[in-house]
C-alpha cells in the first residue's frame, strides 16, 4: 500500500509540473509578437463561427494553428464575440492583438460617397466602379430616390443593398421634411417638395443661398410664372445624363420637353438629379423674399436676387461685365 501511495504521489507531481509547464507555454503563445511577411486582408463573412473564423485566419497565414486561437477565444470567453466584416492584419501580431481586433470590430472602413445633385445615371456610375462592391444593380430605381450621403460597408456587399439603404434614408427624409414644412406652400406632396428640392439643389451648393433660391421658385409658383429654370433644360436635352458638354444656347430654351421649365409652367414630372437634406430643408422652410429673379454674380459663385425685372436686367449686365 506505501508503495502505491508512493507513486501516486510521484504522478500528481509530474502531472503538476507538466500541466505549469503547459499553462506557461500557452501564456507565451497567448501574448508573443511575430511580424507578417506581408500584409493581408481578410473577410469574415456574417453568421461565421469561431471554428470558422480562426480557420480563415490559419488558411490565409495569419496565425500558425486555428486550434490555439479557438482555445484562447473560449479560455477567455469571448468566443461568441467576434464580429464579422474585413480585417487589415500586418505588422507585429500575436493571438491576443488577433481576438483583441476581431472583439472589437476594427474592421477596415470601406465607403462609397454619393456627393449631392448627381443624376440617377451618373450615382449608378459611381455605385458600379466601387470595385469593393459586388453584383450588378437590378433595383427599380427612379431619379431622385438616392440619398446623397457616404455609406459604410463590408467589402463583397452587394451594390443592391447600398442603393436600397440609400432609397429608404430618402424616404425617411422626405417624409419628415414634408410633414413639418411650413404652412401655405405651393407644395402638395412629397414628390413635389423632391422635385423642387432638386431642381434648388441643382441652381446652388451654397448653404446660404438655398433658402433664397428656393424662395424664388416658391414665389413664382405662387404667381403662377414659370420656373425658367437652366438645369431643368439640361436634363432635357441631355434625356437625364445632366452633362451637356457645351455651352446652354438660346435655342436650347424652347426645347420642347415636359422638364423643360421655360416652355411648360410648373414643376417638371419628375426630380432631375437626388438633392442633399439641406435643399430638401431649404424648400420646406424657405426664406420669406420678395424675390423672382436670380443670376450668377460671376465673381463669388453666388448670385445676385432681384423683385423685378428691370432689377434682374441690371444684374444680368454685371455678371456679364463681370465675366
Amino acid at each position: 500500500m506505501m508503495r502505491l501511495l508512493k507513486w501516486l504521489f510521484v504522478l500528481l507531481l509530474l502531472a503538476g509540473v507538466t500541466g505549469a509547464a503547459l499553462f506557461l507555454y500557452a501564456k507565451k503563445k497567448f501574448t508573443e509578437e511575430y511580424t507578417l511577411e506581408s500584409a493581408k486582408e481578410i473577410v469574415i463573412p456574417r453568421g461565421t463561427g469561431l471554428n470558422k473564423t480562426a480557420q480563415i485566419l490559419a488558411d490565409n497565414g495569419v496565425i500558425d494553428d486555428a486550434l490555439w486561437l479557438m482555445l484562447f477565444a473560449r479560455v477567455n470567453k469571448v468566443e461568441n464575440s467576434f464580429k464579422a466584416g474585413e480585417y487589415a492584419f500586418d505588422g507585429r501580431l500575436s493571438y491576443e492583438k488577433i481576438i483583441e481586433k476581431l472583439v472589437k470590430g476594427d474592421v477596415i472602413a470601406r465607403v462609397v460617397t454619393i456627393p449631392e445633385g448627381k443624376a440617377l445615371v451618373e450615382i449608378k456610375k459611381i455605385v458600379n466602379d466601387n470595385p469593393y462592391l459586388s453584383g450588378e444593380i437590378t433595383l427599380d430605381i427612379k431619379e431622385g430616390e438616392i440619398m446623397p450621403e457616404t455609406y459604410h460597408f463590408t467589402k463583397g456587399e452587394q451594390r443592391d443593398a447600398i442603393l436600397e439603404k440609400s432609397r429608404q434614408a430618402m424616404k425617411k427624409t422626405l417624409a419628415k421634411a414634408f410633414a413639418g414644412r411650413d404652412e401655405n406652400l405651393p407644395i402638395k406632396s412629397e414628390q413635389e417638395l423632391l422635385i423642387l428640392a432638386s431642381i434648388v439643389e441643382k441652381e446652388t451648393g451654397i448653404t446660404d443661398e438655398r433658402g433664397k433660391v428656393a424662395s424664388v421658385f416658391v414665389n413664382r409658383l405662387r404667381l403662377g410664372m414659370k420656373l425658367q429654370t437652366d438645369p431643368t433644360v439640361i436634363y432635357a436635352v441631355t434625356n437625364g445624363e445632366m452633362n451637356l458638354n457645351r455651352p446652354l444656347y438660346k435655342r436650347d430654351l424652347s426645347y420642347d420637353s415636359p422638364y423643360n421649365t421655360y416652355v411648360y409652367e410648373g414643376l417638371p414630372p419628375a426630380p432631375i438629379c437626388s438633392p442633399g437634406k439641406e435643399a430638401i430643408m431649404a424648400v420646406a422652410h424657405p426664406e420669406n423674399t420678395p424675390y423672382l429673379y436670380f443670376v450668377a454674380d460671376g465673381e463669388t459663385g453666388g448670385h445676385r436676387f432681384a423683385k423685378s425685372l428691370s432689377e434682374h436686367n441690371a444684374n444680368v449686365a454685371h455678371y456679364r461685365g463681370a465675366r
